[in-house]
Order: structure tokens, then C-alpha cells, then sequence
């Protein structure tokens, strides 16, 4: 006679390896995060011309998502533009 206990048990047991596991690691990422979006934002609106908008999306990622992929490149980006902006 078919038991389906221990099917189901077997199928339960094996659940958390068939859900999604996120990863840590951001160059395993399939999605866009909000600090990625935000990062895109910014440089639409530099291309655009419009550097206070630019300026306003990155201070905002940086303090928002400060663990975000992005936000490395986002202060970097801001201690550049502060620097050329010093030396003129």
C-alpha cells in the first residue's frame, strides 16, 4: 500500500533548497535592488543636465541603502564632484 507520509515528509524536508536563496553576494543578483534603480536615476539625470537632481539621488542612496552595491560608487562619485567643485 502507498504511503504519502513520507513522500510529503521527503518534499518537506527538501523545501528550503528549492525556494529562492538570496544571495550576499550582489554580482549573483538577478533584480534590480532599490540602490540599483536609484544609482540608474542618478546618472539618467546627470546625462540630462541636471546635476542638482544627480547630486540630491546619490546623498539619498548613500543615506538610505549604505549597504547597497551602489553606494560605493555613489559616495565616490560625490567626493569627485566636491573635489572639482573645491578647485574651481
Amino acid at each position: 500500500m502507498f504511503r504519502p507520509v513520507p513522500l510529503l515528509l521527503l518534499l518537506v524536508a527538501l523545501a528550503p533548497m528549492q525556494c529562492g536563496n538570496k544571495s550576499q553576494d550582489p554580482s549573483l543578483q538577478r533584480e534590480d535592488t532599490p540602490g540599483d534603480a536609484l544609482y540608474t536615476l542618478a546618472q539618467d539625470f546627470r546625462a540630462k543636465g541636471n546635476d542638482a537632481a544627480y547630486r540630491d539621488t546619490l546623498r539619498y542612496l548613500v543615506k538610505q541603502y549604505p549597504s547597497s552595491r551602489r553606494a560605493l560608487a555613489a559616495k565616490s562619485e560625490l567626493e569627485s564632484d566636491a573635489a572639482v567643485e573645491a578647485g574651481n
